[in-house]
């Protein structure tokens, strides 16, 4: 019998129809769509898992008890009211709604102890929920740090440090180099989180949960040659969650 692939669920964007131009008939204009950028589905079947792109109509705490793992993409700004704070002059788009689905389905992943894996936004997103803030901004960077919109989303461009005896660290070893298309970072760390990876100028890089399946990254490994470690260990949780089923 062959193996039963773990269900992995990627969250995504909804946006308006307009926003394709013409493509739809004038009848569809005020319709939506649902966006998942496809390294994300294809890392995780590459990783032997089963993906599934997630609708924000969905019940969260139905999705966290269906699914054996939750990846939490990359995508727009987080609300700053979210923590508390002002918007800064420089921050992105936000999307309230996606902010509020989320916020929901990583309460109800952690409630019913699903593996988590938090991508650049889904890094932030893990802080704020933590009770941790951001850095709403920081500058465009022509060396080798960060952000780096000018580079492929492939392209490695500053090393990461990993804390010995950390999660990140068995899967990375000491020093990884990834890719950096973000422009806000964690400021202040949540509550119950700890920090176990860092760029040379201190950004925080790795987010872990000291007694939860939960892992958070800024960069963003779909991109990465796969099967990018912290993706392998997203799959290997989320299938010993189906194997317990």
């Amino acid at each position: 019998m062959r193996p039963v692939r773990p269900l992995v669920g990627i969250t995504g964007r909804r946006w308006p129809i307009a926003a394709l131009g013409d493509r739809f008939p004038v009848g569809y204009g005020d319709a939506h769509f649902d966006l998942h950028v496809v390294d994300y589905s294809a890392a995780v079947a590459a990783a032997g898992g089963l993906p599934v792109q997630l609708s924000p109509d969905a019940d969260p705490e139905a999705l966290a008890a269906r699914l054996d793992g939750i990846v939490f993409s990359g995508g727009a700004d987080l609300h700053p009211d979210r923590y508390g704070a002002a918007a800064h002059p420089q921050l992105g788009a936000v999307e309230p709604d996606r902010d509020g689905f989320e916020f929901a389905l990583l309460e109800a992943a952690m409630h019913a102890r699903r593996p988590v894996l938090g991508i650049c936004r889904g890094h932030q997103l893990l802080n704020v929920w933590a009770g941790g803030t951001l850095q709403q901004h920081v500058e465009l960077d022509d060396g080798d740090g960060h952000p780096r919109f000018g580079d492929h989303r492939r392209q490695r461009c500053h090393a990461v440090r990993l804390t010995k005896g950390s999660l990140a660290n068995r899967l990375y070893g000491a020093e990884t180099t990834v890719n950096s298309l973000h422009h806000q970072v964690v400021d202040v760390v949540g509550a119950d989180l700890l920090v176990s990876g860092r760029s040379p100028d201190g950004t925080v890089e790795v987010l872990e949960h000291p007694r939860l399946p939960v892992l958070s990254v800024q960069w963003h490994p779909e991109a990465l040659d796969p099967p990018d470690p912290c993706i392998a260990w997203m799959v290997a949780q989320a299938s010993a969650v189906s194997l317990s089923r």
